[in-house]
């Protein structure tokens, strides 16, 4: 009878996870729809119909093909990649105000980017596909640093520390940035200044095809990864206990969160609290369980990020506000709520 229960409560959870994913990736495609329409030009429903079945004007085709689309599916890609990462390290470090932003993954891979453009001009075509490259380099090694200065031989990663540790680094990177944006000529100060305020400045099909790779081979590695992650979950010793690897998987578990948060910020530059409010959301809605909590953290990241987006588009209207300062007007209320809550 216990048994019947359990499986009973179990599948009403399943079912209501699959519901709250359906209404994420309905809310994603309205979001899609309208993100379409919007902009300095507007297209309307007709229209936006007529150029997709390939009847628009070239003007109409040149717009939502070669400007808007692109950025979409690119706010769509960061997105989902930003919220799956910092689900990776929150589960990592157990704590739950940890994300690649606040810990200093994201100003690390900015670094690198920086010392790239201010060598080469930021507008030739190779650093397309070379920036995810160089992006991880430099989150890879802030990465190694954070945890090596965070671990403790005899009582393993410290929350604590690695949140401390990461705020600390970053703000390292943070200055080493400002140093080097005043050795800039005006145009590369004017990209690197949109870049950090985390603006999406990859708007074209190349940057789609150079992020994509990232997406598409990380994220199903780490839903792979779920149930390790459940166990990683239940603290290190009773993890080792359970036989599991424990610091075999979590090195595997952060290599893919260091690749996934490197790769969108060489497309998006600066945007922060994405890894942090996505798997905060998610988890409120599905549970702890990571079978549902990665997938859901990576609909509610792509939804908030594209909502954000076409926000700082619209608003503004012809100008436009960088995705990254929507995105903390948001976050940054969220995380000191959180943040009282922890104390609390």
């Amino acid at each position: 009878m216990m048994q019947q229960m359990l499986s009973h409560y179990q599948t009403r959870k399943r079912n209501r996870a699959f519901a709250v994913m359906t209404i994420l990736a309905i809310l994603i495609f309205v979001a899609f729809i309208i993100s379409m329409n919007t902009g300095y030009i507007r297209l309307s429903p007709s229209d936006l119909l007529m150029t997709l079945i390939g009847s628009g004007t070239d003007k109409q085709s040149l717009i939502l093909f070669e400007f808007r689309l692109p950025r979409i599916v690119i706010s769509l890609l960061i997105g989902a990649g930003l919220a799956v990462s910092g689900c990776i390290i929150q589960g990592i470090s157990r704590n739950a105000l940890a994300e690649p932003g606040i810990l200093g993954i994201n100003a690390g891979a900015g670094l690198m980017v920086m010392l790239f453009i201010s060598f080469y001009p930021s507008t030739s075509a190779a650093p397309v596909f070379l920036l995810p490259v160089l992006a991880l380099l430099g989150a890879s090694v802030t990465a190694a640093l954070i945890f090596a200065l965070s671990y403790k031989r005899h009582k393993g990663l410290s929350p604590t520390r690695i949140v401390l540790t990461g705020i600390a680094v970053a703000a390292g990177m943070s200055a080493a940035m400002i140093v080097l944006t005043l050795k800039l000529s005006p145009d590369k100060y004017q990209f690197v200044a949109t870049w950090l305020a985390g603006s999406i400045w990859g708007t074209n099909w190349k940057f789609v095809l150079s992020l994509l790779p990232w997406i598409a081979i990380l994220i199903p590695y780490v839903f792979y990864k779920a149930r390790v992650m459940n166990v990683l979950n239940l603290g290190e010793e009773l993890a080792k206990g359970l036989g599991a690897p424990v610091a075999k998987e979590q090195l595997k578990l952060l290599a893919a969160a260091v690749g996934l948060a490197a790769s969108c910020v060489a497309v998006s530059g600066g945007i922060g609290f994405v890894g942090l409010i996505g798997p905060h959301l998610a988890r409120r809605l599905v549970g702890p369980k990571h079978e549902m909590l990665l997938p859901t953290s990576a609909l509610t990241g792509a939804l908030l990020v594209i909502v954000a987006d076409t926000i700082g588009r619209w608003i503004m209207q012809p100008s436009e506000i960088p995705t990254g300062i929507v995105v903390a007007v948001i976050g940054a209320p969220y995380f000191l709520y959180l943040l009282a809550r922890s104390k609390a």
